[in-house]
Formats: structure tokens, sequence, C-alpha cells
């Protein structure tokens, strides 16, 4: 063979190698696919997003995600839902109770993360706490008892009140009956007649308030409902407007010029929803995991407001609050 030939077997050999090599290369794993659905804007989404970062995960690098909303519109959940299993997740993620109940009659085998379901066992998601059994898991609010507590909080703040009226979405069906049923014992507890007022649109809340402008109660409740939490700035101007200090189990209302909050942790019962994604992403089955419920409730208040109502806090209330804002 001469040298000319020589050169070119050799380059030949040099070019099979390189073309042949990365077929012996590991091949780098698929990015595990999150679904993701709430039934609108909800303060949760973010504090989840920050526990998930916080793990490592990003969308688009270490993870995709199919993020859905039905914008407010609860009747979108069940169809939002499907087309979420379409994609196959490896775990769908849903925000409150009516988006887990969507997602649980859309599959039975996908594992679903709730983040902070109101009450799971009563919404049929789970056999249990400690050991759901089936594909939900993920972390509760349980914010039942935190009505009693605002009812007895009116009742410091106001000795003589008798009557308070709590707004409330009947298109979030499953919490509000949850909520509805605690109110309306602890009301009877304390002597005081509760006036329901449905809200289901922003008119439904201005004309709300406006009625109760004109027939004042001692207090309004509003619960952390999807719908009502993204409109707090507007429903604290306009009961300061009437002159009724506005209460709700979610603290985005005091933070927003409302009087006062009682109910669990939201960032934290987010954040640690994250964490049950992450472990079924290792292995673990969400029916063997047990669903978390707060060990942290928080009392907001906002002084100002109570201040511009003309409320004189008793000491006790004041130095018993996890935030007090001035």
């Amino acid at each position: 063979m001469d040298a000319t030939r020589r050169r070119v077997v050799r380059g030949a050999g040099v070019a099979l190698l390189v073309v042949t090599a990365p077929a012996h290369a590991q091949r780098p794993a698929a990015l595990p696919r999150v679904g993701f659905l709430t039934p609108g804007k909800n303060p949760r989404e973010d504090s989840f997003w920050a526990g998930m970062r916080e793990l490592g995960y990003v969308d688009g690098r270490s993870m995709l995600v199919d993020r859905r909303s039905a914008e407010g519109d609860f009747a979108r959940l069940p169809g939002l839902a499907a087309d979420i299993v379409k994609g196959r997740p490896d775990v769908f993620v849903a925000i409150a109770s009516a988006a887990a109940v969507a997602a649980k009659q859309a599959t039975a085998t996908i594992p679903i993360v709730i983040v902070g379901g109101a009450d799971p066992v009563g919404a049929g998601l789970a056999t249990s706490l400690a050991r759901p059994g089936g594909n939900v898991t993920g972390t509760a609010t349980q914010t039942t008892a935190a009505w009693g507590k605002l009812l007895q909080l009116t009742r410091e703040v106001r000795p003589h009140a008798r009557r308070v009226a709590a707004l409330w979405n009947p298109v979030n069906a499953i919490s509000a009956q949850l909520r509805l049923g605690e109110t309306l014992i602890a009301a009877a507890r304390l002597n005081i007649f509760v006036r329901l007022i449905e809200v289901r649109t922003v008119d439904d809340l201005e004309r709300a308030f406006v009625t109760l402008g004109a027939e004042p109660p001692d207090a309004v409740l509003v619960s952390a409902d999807t719908f009502f939490l993204p409109h707090a700035a507007l429903m604290a101007e306009r009961a300061l407007a009437v002159r009724l200090p506005l209460l709700s189990t979610g603290r985005q209302v005091p933070e927003s010029g409302g009087f006062a909050s009682y109910g669990p942790d939201q960032v934290l019962v987010a954040r640690r929803a994250a964490t049950y994604v992450h472990r079924i992403l290792k292995g673990a089955k969400p029916g063997e995991l047990s669903i978390e419920q707060p060990n942290k409730f928080e009392l907001v208040i906002n002084l100002r407001t109570a201040e511009a109502l003309g409320m004189t806090l008793p000491a006790s209330v004041i130095a018993r609050a996890d935030a007090v804002i001035r």
C-alpha cells in the first residue's frame, strides 16, 4: 500500500471513530413534565413556584410546565384538567380544592399534588389526611375553624356585635359549603346573626357594598377565595367607604386596607406543596404521603384602618397579633 493510500485509510478510520463515538454516549434524561391548574389568580401560585425554584426546578431547564388557568370561571376547570392529562404529565399540581377535584375526575393514575385544599377528605380527594390512599396528596388549608375565630374577634373588638354579613362565592361550592357550615355553627354559639350575600362577579361585589351601606351590619366577613383575593383592595376600599370592618381568612385583605385576617400562613402552605412534587418525581407514591395541615395560623391587624373606623382595640388583641400594620 503506497503512502497516499495509507493516509486515506487512516483518515477514514479517524472519521469513522468521530462519527460512531456519540452512538455509545449516554443520552440525557427527559425533563419531568408538570401540569399546573388554577381556578384563577391566586397568591399561593407565586409561593409555590418560589418553593420549586428553591428545590432546583426551573421551567424549560429542569422541568417542563403545562400551566392552565380558568381565569375565575370554575366551569372551565374540568376541560382544562382533561387537556393537561392528555399531555401525560409526571405530576399534576392543582391550586385549591376545586381544581384538585377536576384533576381527580380527569385521572385516577397521574399523581396529583393539591396546594391548599380546604378539606381534602370532605371533598372526596383522600381517604384520610394521614394516608390519602389514592393519587392525591399535598397541603391543606383547613380554614373552616378560622371562621369561628373571626367571629370571636368581631365580638372582641365590637362587644355589642349582633349581626355580620358574610360574602361567599357559590361557584366555588366545595369550599363555600365547608366555610359556611363552620360560620353558622360559630355564629349560633356567639348569638350572632349571619347574613349571607352571594357574590359571583365584580358587579355583584359592588352591589353588595351598596346594600351593606344602606343596611350596615357590625362587620363583613370574606373568605380567601380565588375570586375574592384578587379584589382585596376593592373590597377594603368599599368597606371603609361604608365604615365597616372587613375581616378575612386571607392576610391580603388587611394588607390591602381591610381590618383584619386570621388564617393559615398561605406562603408556607404553598411552599410545602413544592416538596411533594419533588418527592413524587423522586419516586414516592402520593397515596402514601400524608396530606400536611397548616401548623401556623396568623392574626393580622391593620391598625390604620381600625383608627379610620373609630375603633379602639383591646390591648390583648394587638398583643397577640402576628403582624400589626400601622
